[in-house]
């Protein structure tokens, strides 16, 4: 007897259209953030344009957002392989309900909205909070290194610059002799007009290079002063460098260090060290609750220590949710006196780490603060306390960047890396609420 298979007839016309919620299965991701994002206040996304009516149809905002949204989730963090997306993928076109922006278009809808992306992150972590998805007991913060748009390769340290810069001018100033030679001798025997003579595409290539120099050098030296203005260093009557107890420093004020760098790339970004290399990065930071694992705060530097986001990021926490933790738990990068300080005066407990698990930080006798988080740290409930913190924040990384692959910014500059930082947390927010939400039982 012949097998016989179920229908198979690709070329059949529908008699009716199918509806979009008949694409996916009914508790699909992307039904979720399309109704999440429905619930949100989109009202800033819309007000960019509001016209007199002779504007070009732009695409929906909702539909952009939301596109975004389940991309970010999705691990497609890339305009170009959204727009491929939706064409290729079911989720996308029902998403987009069969809209096709180009890859432009996402691009310039993600970079001209960043303000409104990281006001959308606060809006998903109240949204969670009014759900009862957040518990808001222990929080734990910790930080990722995440590798900016720009290449090491593309810094130079304040030293180099200072030798190309020598080396530039004396180029320079070669070039100019040698056009002023060669127009003379030109005039002298009335040879062909050749007023360029592959001089003045030198000199401009010199001179660019030379101004990319001296600007990259003019950053460092800020960074200098306004850490040394930090530092409480100052500029006595005889022009000594002194610091703030007095005694005299060898570096003059603002000057600075031979091996600080800048990148051209991107001038906001810093050397950091991802998986024992050396990398241009940002320092990511996040606090997430413990019994749902949401990110409740999210903020993102690029100072490779932690220690001065603890009291921002526990603020943070305070004003996402309107609630206050019961009890906030990091690592020793946070440990510093003036965080703890600041902690006590909020009334807020923590446990911070001084350092690894077999050898505790020195303290000093002059910060009363740190020796409380030791002696809290000291006792059984601390220590109780203290070991939960890896399996609170250090999960959510791993999904970000190992399941999801998110381990780059598409973005570059302090402002925007913010912004992109806040729409990932955003987009694995929801992800995580899905999970939440549909969970058997």
């Amino acid at each position: 007897m012949p097998t016989t298979y179920r229908p198979y007839m690709p070329e059949q016309g529908l008699l009716l259209p199918m509806s979009l919620s008949e694409w996916l299965p009914e508790d699909h991701l992307a039904y979720f953030i399309s109704d999440a994002v429905d619930a949100l206040d989109l009202e800033a996304f819309h007000i960019r344009y509001e016209g007199d009516g002779r504007r070009r149809q732009p695409f929906d905002p909702r539909m952009m957002v939301k596109v975004l949204i389940y991309g970010y989730a999705t691990g497609v963090f890339s305009s170009r392989k959204m727009a491929r997306k939706l064409h290729e993928d079911v989720a996308f076109r029902m998403l987009s309900a069969n809209n096709y922006p180009a890859h432009r278009t996402i691009r310039e809808f993600r970079q001209l909205h960043l303000d409104e992306f990281s006001a959308l992150f606060v809006q998903v972590v109240k949204l969670a909070r009014e759900a009862g998805l957040v518990s808001l007991g222990r929080v734990g913060g910790d930080g990722t290194k995440i590798k900016a748009n720009a290449s090491k390769h593309k810094a130079m340290s304040y030293g180099r610059m200072q030798e190309e810069e020598a080396r530039l001018k004396r180029e320079i100033a070669g070039l100019l002799k040698h056009a002023e030679d060669q127009d003379r001798a030109d005039e002298e025997h009335e040879g062909p007009d050749d007023p360029n003579g592959g001089v003045p595409a030198e000199l401009k290539r010199r001179a660019d290079r030379l101004k990319v120099i001296e600007q990259a050098k003019a950053r460092i030296e800020e960074r200098a002063r306004q850490a040394d203005k930090a530092d409480g260093r100052f500029v006595d009557e005889e022009g000594v460098t002194r610091a703030l107890c007095g005694r005299r420093v060898k570096r003059p004020y603002g000057e600075a260090e031979p091996k600080a760098q800048d990148n051209f790339t991107d001038p906001d970004s810093r050397i950091m060290i991802v998986s024992g290399a050396f990398e241009q990065c940002y320092n990511a930071q996040a606090a997430v609750d413990e019994d749902s694992r949401l990110i409740v705060a999210a903020d993102l530097g690029n100072q490779v220590s932690d220690c001065a986001s603890l009291v921002p990021m526990v603020d943070q926490v305070e004003c996402n949710t309107e609630a206050r933790p019961y009890i906030v738990l990091a690592d020793t990068g946070y440990a510093s006196e003036a965080g703890f300080l600041g902690l006590e005066s909020r009334g807020i407990d923590a446990c911070v780490a001084l350092g690894g698990e077999d050898k505790q930080r020195a303290v000093g006798p002059d910060k009363p603060a740190t020796h409380r988080m030791l002696k809290r740290l000291s006792t059984p409930e601390g220590r109780a306390h203290y070991r939960r913190r890896k399996v609170i924040p250090e999960p959510v990384f791993g999904w970000i960047k190992q399941v999801l692959g998110f381990r780059s910014f598409s973005l570059r500059g302090m402002a925007k890396v913010s912004a992109e930082w806040r729409l990932m947390c955003a987009a694995m927010n929801l992800r995580r609420m899905h999970r939440l939400t549909w969970a058997p039982g």
